[in-house]
């Protein structure tokens, strides 16, 4: 005899049960029909690419996050860490067949080999949504504002974005002689919600072997009461107005104009650990549940694309946490459990009328109805318990004489009221006005 193999899953990565799984479709879907009502159309790329392509433009901890391999064919593959670096490399490879501006939205699984904690996984879906072709304060805003819209659709109001500019940042880092090591700065920045500034100051100090300077750099991180006079003193640190800050001017103005200024936080800590952003960059964080970290997060990296092409194509985007955002949310209770997409249940009472159930079914499926017939004549307990488990709300009993008469009992699941004596037309209009 076979020794049975255990069934489990790799860690870090997960089953979904219909509950589970019918709660991130309903999600895509609602992401799904925002994206597209602000333009956006849909692309995909493969999961597996060269290495070569994923790992140009990343740092050491990306590189050890990365699920990477050889394959059958000796090539040193990768499978994709986010959405953002393929689809620079789809820009590149289809540039001809593509117009530009372009606006695309992508919603697909990616695999990172990390620690896995509450609400991060290492196999999780992103949804991406990105403009390449447009260097405007437009374009910048168009992503924020598209970054609120979507959360509110899947009915997440009580939030804040968090944004910055690392063009100001860098010119602040200019000014106190540490433009050479930006990016590790930039690094170290970006850890203090996890960290800490005391932790943040130390390592620093390492860095830049001065206390004054890593006391310089808490200083400028550290917002003050708005969004405007933030801006006016990271700006005044900077060495005064410049391109950047005009930039961050002009969006708050866009903010305003569209009278959602109040969910933006300017917030100079924010720099984002990714080397390819170059201008401005956002997180997204829970009002009620800062502590799961950012669920929206992304940025412009204006030079990402001519890694892989001469002609500079400029691009901005955002990504929502999908994964994490939903264990967010079922924390707060702000989830709703659902085993099926059915609004009926037609229960089998006699397995003489199942060609007078599956006629019944097909007429209310006409009429806009969701509803399956119980496949087999068992004990009526049992199809109780099963439809219970789907989270049905409307169950439907025919016996012979209802079926010789055309009517039938509807009965609410909840409730356990029941409407006898229905027709289909009827049955139908009372589910669908109770939907």
């Amino acid at each position: 005899m076979e020794t049975l193999i255990q069934p489990k899953v790799l860690k870090g990565f997960r089953d979904f049960l219909p509950q589970d799984e019918i709660l991130r479709s309903d999600l895509i879907e609602k992401l799904t029909k925002t994206y597209r009502s602000y333009g956006f159309v849909p692309i995909d790329t493969p999961v597996l690419e060269y290495t070569e392509i994923l790992l140009r433009k990343s740092n050491g901890e990306t590189e050890k996050q990365v699920f990477r391999f050889e394959d059958n064919g000796h090539r040193d593959v990768a499978m994709r860490f986010d959405l953002t670096v393929p689809f620079a490399r789809f820009t590149a490879e289809h540039r001809e067949e593509l117009y530009f501006p372009f606006k695309r939205y992508h919603i697909a699984k990616v695999w990172r080999g990390e620690k896995p904690q509450a609400g991060r996984y290492r196999e999780f879906v992103q949804c991406d949504f990105d403009t390449v072709g447009s260097d405007s304060a437009g374009s910048d805003f168009e992503i924020l504002s598209l970054m609120k819209s979507a959360l509110s659709s899947i009915g997440v109001e009580k939030v804040h974005i968090h944004v910055n500019h690392r063009g100001i940042f860098n010119r602040f880092l200019k000014t106190i002689d540490a433009s050479d090591r930006s990016e590790d700065i930039l690094r170290i920045v970006d850890k203090l919600a996890k960290v800490g500034p005391e932790q943040v100051e130390k390592e620093l100090t390492e860095l830049t072997g001065s206390k004054d300077s890593a006391s310089r750099i808490l200083e400028y991180i550290q917002p003050l009461s708005g969004f405007e006079e933030t801006l006016a003193h990271i700006e005044s640190l900077a060495g005064g107005e410049a391109e950047d800050s005009i930039r961050m001017k002009d969006i708050y103005g866009m903010m305003k104009a569209s009278g959602i200024q109040d969910s933006y936080v300017l917030d100079p800590s924010i720099t984002r650990g990714l080397d390819y952003y170059t201008g401005v960059v956002y997180e997204t964080f829970l009002d009620d549940l800062p502590g799961i970290g950012s669920v929206c997060s992304g940025g412009r990296y204006d030079n990402l694309a001519g890694l892989y092409m001469k002609d500079r194509v400029p691009g901005v985007g955002a990504s929502i946490g999908l994964d994490r955002l939903i264990a967010g949310l079922c924390e707060l209770g702000l989830t709703e459990s659902r085993g099926s997409y059915l609004d009926v249940e037609i229960y089998n009472c006699d397995e003489k009328l199942a060609v007078h159930y599956q006629g019944v079914a097909s007429r209310l499926r006409e009429r806009g109805v969701t509803v399956e017939v119980f496949p087999d004549a068992v004990k009526m307990g049992r199809q109780y318990a099963v439809t219970e488990k789907k989270c049905v709300p409307w169950g439907i009993l025919i016996n012979a004489s209802d079926a010789e008469k055309g009517v039938m009992t509807l009965k609410n699941l909840k409730t356990r009221e029941q409407f006898e004596g229905l027709t289909v037309e009827q049955a139908a209009e009372k589910v669908l006005e109770n939907r």
